[in-house]
């Protein structure tokens, strides 16, 4: 599930990138008694205002009933996703689309956890069945030798991760959104007839 080459000083401080609170439930079990954990809520590419700020308010609603890990906010801005993705609106979820999406909120995420002092930095996105986990290690590799920080490899997804999620979820009535928040996911599926 996930890697870890060395043994690690008690407290080192990772930065983990969150979507959503149900997605980070789990990851977040996994790594807390690994690391200090504060929690990066970067999801420009939830392109509705209002369901951006149901997610985060369930995110720290969530941090706030467990105590498992801070919370790191930052500004809300669509734009960002929008021109990072110029150009490949029309293509099937989890294509070229989602790659960039997945690079875009990696790199933001290692870039604030150098400024902010941490040394490791990871998402959450590899815990969901649509994610791509192997392009978010190639990135998250990528990302960790050009800006000189570690990344910490996962697939949360493994080890009934998804299912324990979709039980931690449950346990704190956390919103489950059924979208990945990109405007073009649901438009693009219609798209592509598909369901």
């Amino acid at each position: 599930m996930i890697e870890i080459k060395d043994s690690l000083p008690q407290g080192t401080k990772l930065l983990l990138h969150s979507c959503c609170g149900p997605c980070s439930s789990r990851c977040i079990e996994a790594l807390k008694d690994k690391f200090q954990i504060t929690v990066y809520f970067f999801n420009p590419n939830i392109t509705d205002k209002a369901e951006y700020e149901k997610r985060k308010s369930e995110q720290i609603r969530f941090l706030n009933e467990t105590g498992w890990a801070d919370f790191l906010d930052c500004d809300y801005d669509p734009q960002v996703f929008f021109d990072a993705v110029q150009g490949m609106e029309q293509e099937k979820e989890g294509g070229a689309r989602c790659y960039l999406c997945y690079a875009l909120r990696q790199e933001e995420t290692a870039k604030e956890a150098l400024k902010q002092g941490y040394s490791w930095f990871c998402s959450t996105l590899s815990v969901s069945p649509h994610k791509n986990s192997q392009w978010l290690n190639e990135l998250g590799e990528k990302i960790a030798e050009k800006y000189g920080i570690n990344w910490l490899y996962s697939d949360f997804k493994k080890q009934n991760g998804y299912l324990r999620s979709v039980e931690l979820a449950q346990k704190y009535n956390l919103y489950r959104q059924n979208y990945c928040g990109c405007v073009f996911s649901d438009w693009t599926k219609e798209l592509h007839n598909e369901k």
